[in-house]
């Protein structure tokens, strides 16, 4: 099939108002089934063809050939004409910054891993958000859900220095200067005195959690920031922009950690 089969498979989802995750269901597959297919990686099969055509209103000749060959009538949704701006219906999530599930995840990572001589407030900054990003793309739905910008060294969660203020005057974190190897870097270390709550992370979350510091900890600064630098999320947003959530299914194979249907 040709990219522009794909591509107009994917625009008439966008014009007729329905977002992934509803096609997906529709044809009883899973979203990263049919973001793999909008992508190019897999093909539709006879019945789900037969059935894209009933959605969209047209023949399956016309969804095999990629275009629309006769007139086409007004589509109705649920018997009332959506009209939806294409750039809101396709994406996916807005995040929602859950500040105490934030909290108790960032107190989890310094007590696993702050100790490490490289594990300064970059690094931090990566290893949130892999460990957001990549949930998303596993599991279709946010661990913290935290926004973050594009700033020069990569991904940086918005609410961050909120965050660390209240821990730090709280006691439970305490920051500190420090180099490693010739840079300069802010370290956090957690109060040992204190009891960690996970009241907010569930144990395949924890489980993710776990993975993502045993392949990314021991990362430098600047090796984990090149990684963040190659991820669509981040490369497709502009300087200081949010990046979108929906990205995280359009990854390179080098960041990728979704499991997709072959072609």
């Amino acid at each position: 099939m040709s990219n522009k089969y794909f591509a107009f498979i994917k625009s008439l989802r966008i014009e007729r108002g329905f977002s992934q995750l509803e096609i997906a269901k529709k044809l009883g597959i899973s979203r990263s089934s049919y973001i793999a297919f909008e992508q190019g990686k897999r093909e539709l099969a006879l019945k789900e063809a037969d059935e894209l055509s009933s959605i969209f209103d047209i023949s399956i000749i016309d969804i095999q050939n990629g275009k629309v060959s006769t007139p086409e009538v007004i589509f109705k949704k649920d018997k009332k004409i959506k009209k939806i701006n294409p750039k809101v219906a396709d994406r996916i999530s807005v995040p929602q910054e859950r500040v105490e599930k934030f909290k108790q995840v960032l107190l989890y990572i310094l007590a696993k891993v702050g100790g490490k001589p490289n594990i300064g407030q970059t690094v931090l900054y990566k290893l949130l958000y892999f460990i957001d990003f990549d949930y998303y793309e596993k599991f279709d739905e946010q661990l913290i859900g935290a926004r973050y910008i594009k700033n020069t060294h990569g991904p940086t969660p918005v609410i961050f220095s909120k965050i660390i203020k209240e821990l730090e005057d709280d006691g439970k974190v305490e920051a500190i200067k420090s180099k490693f190897y010739q840079y300069d870097q802010t370290k956090y270390l957690i109060n040992p005195n204190i009891g960690i709550d996970l009241s907010a992370l569930s144990a395949q979350e924890l489980a993710h959690i776990d993975w993502e510091l045993d392949r990314l900890s021991d990362m430098t600064a600047k090796k984990i920031s090149e990684l963040s630098h190659i991820d669509t999320p981040w490369k497709i947003a502009k300087d200081k922009e949010q990046l979108e959530y929906e990205f995280a299914f359009y990854r390179p194979e080098e960041t990728s950690v979704g499991e997709y249907e072959p072609l």
